[in-house]
């Protein structure tokens, strides 16, 4: 399974993953730059890991996350989130046209909400998620 997991990374590195982790990565320079939002910089370049290399891997919740992140997301949809949403949802539409890329898009369109609430979710291997629960 690991190895069809690379596979896969490998083939979503070259498709969308480093386009969309070159976008987190603005993203949190932006952030870096604006002092006040660092940690939504570091949320950023996180979730930039994740898009880079994201099979084998998902997000679950935090459960000490609570109204801070909250009110965090909030802010990170009105500055950053809406415009990296909306990358994910364009570099989708070229995958779906292909039948080698409709797992690709699928997957893109699963980081949706991710980009949209970062705070407050962790990143874990998928086995963990699955055994934690």
């Amino acid at each position: 399974m690991k190895l069809f997991n690379m596979l896969l990374n490998i083939l979503w590195l070259v498709f969308c993953g480093i386009w969309m982790a070159i976008a987190y990565t603005v993203a949190a320079l932006v952030c870096f730059i604006l002092i006040i939002t660092i940690p939504f910089g570091i949320a950023s370049l996180r979730i930039a890991g994740f898009v880079l290399w994201p099979f084998g891997r998902t997000t679950v919740e935090r459960r000490d996350a609570g109204a801070p992140s909250f009110i965090g997301n909030v802010i990170w949809v009105i500055f950053a989130g809406w415009w990296l949403a909306l990358g994910h949802l364009i570099t989708s539409i070229p995958l779906f046209l292909s039948i080698i890329g409709i797992p690709f898009g699928w997957a893109n369109l699963k980081m949706i909400p991710i980009s949209l609430m970062p705070l407050g979710r962790e990143i874990v291997p998928t086995d963990e998620a699955f055994g934690a629960r």
